[in-house]
């Protein structure tokens, strides 16, 4: 009876340690179950983190862009801002160079053409000092960027593809052409 006293001791140790596990393995899967909502929180958090420092990124880089186009833009209006003066300005000066023209007969009509120059010269200067040029004069090179070829003649006095005569000028801001030399190109 003494070896089942110590069997049945065993075999209660055994049932209890088989309690005691069945108890730590029930807790391990309590704990498992306030874990597993716990690392899937983290995982949508870092999910979310991640989101958002891809949002941020981006809209840095927008930022970042529509400050540069900015830039450029102003630097162009700037560069350019004279440009709708010059366009309505230069039939004006085309008007003037006109009446310069005219044979001045008597001595009102050299006043009033002295003074046409020196209202055509200032114009000119004004114009040439906000960065406007002219272009297409005789014996240039003709470039169709620049001149628009009216008629072509046959000539000796300047090159092949180079302009004979200036039917109007043209006008150059900056490096934007504001109206084309009409030209008559030498063949």
């Amino acid at each position: 009876m003494a070896d089942k006293s110590q069997e049945e001791i065993k075999d209660e140790a055994v049932v209890n340690e088989d309690v005691v596990i069945e108890e730590n393995e029930s807790d391990v899967d309590a704990l498992k179950e306030d874990v597993d909502p716990q690392e899937q929180k983290i995982n949508e958090l870092t999910l979310k983190v991640s989101e958002l420092e891809d949002k941020l990124l981006r809209s840095q880089a927008e930022i970042q862009n529509i400050q540069q186009r900015n830039a450029r833009e102003l630097q162009s209006m700037r560069k350019y801002e004279g440009q709708k003066l010059a366009t309505a300005v230069l039939p004006a000066v085309d008007n003037l160079e006109r009446a310069l023209q005219v044979e001045a007969d008597d001595a009102v009509t050299k006043q009033i053409k002295t003074g046409v120059e020196m209202t055509l010269k200032t114009l000119v200067q004004a114009l040439t000092d906000n960065g406007i040029s002219e272009t297409g004069q005789v014996g240039e090179t003709f470039d169709p960027t620049k001149h628009q070829a009216i008629q072509s003649v046959e000539t000796d006095e300047v090159e092949s593809d180079a302009i004979a005569s200036v039917l109007q000028k043209g006008y150059i801001l900056q490096d934007r052409v504001l109206r084309p030399a009409m030209v008559a190109v030498a063949k």
